[in-house]
């Protein structure tokens, strides 16, 4: 049994040494053909095409190593010009970073047309996958330019109270897509930019200053002259009223019941709500103690 396994074993390596047999003489007549002036002339034909395309390689490089510097340069300089503009921190750190991918892109750009590429048909690719990525996040772009707009107009900064149809508050973040709100009893509201850089807004805190106007109605029985003279003596007296405005008083109309009596001073916008609200309960306690009748409504029912 063993000697037949042994007869098996040396049929099988002698079809196998028949087949490979000839295609060891195929390449070895072939290694004998070959002719070193030949293989010489064919890297010689090719040398002057290596030689151009390391030349552009080194003109390529060399772009990319001097553009890389003037992009740094550029940079810098655009960064303290927008400091000294005192440009908005987010919306200055968002057109740098947009100027420094535009150079680059370019830079890419200049290096590769170098090289032999076309970049025609890149700028294509790229401008195809552009337009179908704006259409998917259309309404994200349009928060996005909101923002900007937002950043440069600079209608409101983050600190100032404003009013629009989406809430009001205290402006606590302006981002690049969205605008957060602070309202008085701590509560967060967060606004798109697009609707706030297409819709009216009130900027409640924009100026240093603001006037404050009472409107208090005043019984058709009582002292008009009195209560005049109540009310504007309440205003100048007040310490948070900027004495170098004027104190108004008069009588803005002639209601049903009361005669309604008008005063308007000036406070600095921070201390407005408190000016309000003293001036109101010093004029409550002084018509109490002067015994001006405050009108309101009421209905008398007669029985038979």
């Amino acid at each position: 049994m063993i000697w037949n396994t042994v007869e098996t074993l040396a049929e099988t390596l002698a079809e196998t040494a028949s087949e490979t047999l000839p295609i060891a003489e195929e390449v070895q007549s072939d290694l004998a053909q070959l002719n070193p002036n030949v293989m010489l002339e064919t890297i010689k034909s090719w040398l002057p095409g290596l030689l151009a395309f390391g030349y552009k390689l080194l003109i390529a490089a060399l772009i990319l190593a001097v553009g890389s510097r003037i992009i740094r340069l550029v940079r810098r300089i655009l960064d303290r010009s927008f400091q000294r503009m005192e440009m908005e921190i987010s919306l200055r750190k968002f057109l740098l970073s947009l100027i420094n991918a535009i150079l680059y892109a370019i830079l890419v750009f200049m290096a590769i047309e170098k090289i032999g590429f076309n970049s025609a048909s890149i700028v294509a690719i790229l401008g195809s996958a552009g337009i179908a990525l704006g259409l998917a996040l259309q309404g994200s772009l349009a928060n996005f330019a909101g923002g900007v707009l937002i950043l440069l107009m600079r209608p409101f900064k983050v600190g100032d109270y404003i009013i629009s149809k989406d809430g009001e508050g205290t402006v606590a973040v302006i981002g690049l897509v969205y605008t957060t709100l602070k309202t008085v009893d701590n509560k967060l509201i967060v606004i798109p930019n697009g609707t706030l850089s297409n819709d009216s807004l009130t900027n409640v805190t924009a100026q240093e200053k603001r006037r404050v106007d009472i409107r208090i109605g005043i019984g058709y029985t009582s002292d008009l002259k009195r209560a005049k003279s109540i009310i504007e003596s309440v205003y100048e007296n007040h310490p948070l009223v900027l004495k170098e405005e004027d104190v108004v008083v008069f009588v803005d109309d002639l209601a049903d019941s009361s005669v309604v009596l008008c005063g308007r001073g000036w406070a600095a916008t921070e201390d407005y709500w408190t000016v309000r609200w003293d001036i109101l309960e010093q004029i409550k306690l002084a018509f109490d103690d002067a015994g001006i009748e405050i009108p309101f409504k009421q209905l008398d029912v007669h029985m038979k």
